[in-house]
């Protein structure tokens, strides 16, 4: 508990910045794309997130979560936000965003304001990526900069959203694949996983774990025991109940963006399997190691969660950069 004030007072009165090279320097990508075109984009954007945060500390990791949706799906290209249409099928639906994203009101907010200080100029797929590292800083974390020059896609994936997305149920070497299919590493994954510090989770995504292992990987701990019986009593065993009923994943700073999650994952107590396996799964030598280290160095979890969303950020839609746009409202290619 100690060590948890002396990481929030240290929050408090320092965020730390990291600037590093960024693997893929050829990309088109840059930090002043909208240096003569739209100058105050990276202020407007900040000045919205910071009253949608204050708002409800939840936004920011909902802005996250749309972000790392958006990117494992045809790369960062804002496909995640289009609605359905007569002649489009969008990703909204698909199994793992029915149920856990929010905040498409929020793009929309910034949106809108961006629109009225540069019309069709700031891609909402820019949008989406500054606004997750201006959530991230609001709640605490690290500060990094961020490439831009997306465009947004005309098409999007349900196809991909369905397969290619880690679930909450998933084994260890699923996940693993799934992040090297994107060109992410497994220390990319293990920091990125560290968003969850701030996350909450639904009780149809956790039902399986605290009615399955979670007193074994808790070693029968008295104080899990207790954290246990209050998670379920907010999920009932039986489907159907209580689906939609949410806690936080740590449940110790759930609003301050820290490396208390790892913690959570040392003592056996994560919420979610996917989480959980990647320090108690028998395939885990490498992210248990891994989990070791952000739990003991915070400064390191930052710094590599930083290289790691920047990485991410520069998963690109190889089409979109050749016939992409920059969408008029977020939910609809342009007419």
């Amino acid at each position: 508990m100690k060590l948890l004030l002396v990481i929030f007072i240290m929050h408090a009165i320092f965020i730390p910045c990291f600037s590093f090279d960024v693997p893929g320097k050829d990309l088109p990508l840059t930090l002043d794309y909208y240096k003569s075109t739209c100058p105050t984009v990276f202020d407007v954007i900040k000045k919205e997130m910071e009253c949608i945060v204050k708002e409800d500390p939840r936004n920011a990791a909902i802005i996250l979560r749309l972000h790392f949706h958006d990117c494992f799906v045809q790369g960062c290209d804002a496909s995640v936000l289009l609605d359905e249409t007569e002649t489009l099928q969008g990703e909204k639906k698909a199994s793992p965003n029915i149920n856990s994203l929010k905040g498409y009101k929020i793009v929309d907010r910034i949106k809108n304001v961006i629109e009225s200080e540069c019309p069709e100029v700031v891609s909402c797929a820019d949008l989406l990526t500054i606004s997750a590292r201006d959530a991230t800083v609001l709640v605490g974390g690290p500060y990094w900069d961020v490439p831009v020059g997306r465009k947004d896609s005309k098409t999007a994936s349900y196809e991909l959203a369905t397969t290619n997305l880690p679930t909450p149920e998933e084994g260890l070497v699923s996940i693993i694949s799934k992040f090297y299919y994107q060109g992410l590493s497994v220390e990319d994954m293990v920091a990125l996983v560290g968003a969850h510090t701030i996350g909450k989770a639904q009780c149809r995504n956790f039902r399986s774990r605290i009615y399955g292992d979670f007193r074994v990987t808790s070693a029968l701990n008295p104080v899990s025991e207790t954290y246990l019986a209050s998670l379920r009593e907010l999920c009932p065993e039986s489907r159907g109940e209580g689906d939609s009923n949410v806690t936080a994943m740590d449940n110790v700073t759930p609003n301050l963006f820290d490396n208390s999650i790892y913690h959570t994952l040392l003592r056996g107590e994560g919420l979610l399997n996917s989480d959980q396996e990647m320090y108690t799964s028998m395939f885990g030598i490498q992210t248990r190691r891994i989990v070791s280290k952000y739990a003991e160095d915070p400064v390191a979890f930052f710094e590599q969660f930083s290289k790691s969303m920047v990485k991410m950020g520069n998963i690109l839609n190889s089409k979109s950069l050749v016939d992409g746009e920059v969408r008029r409202n977020c939910r609809f290619v342009n007419t």
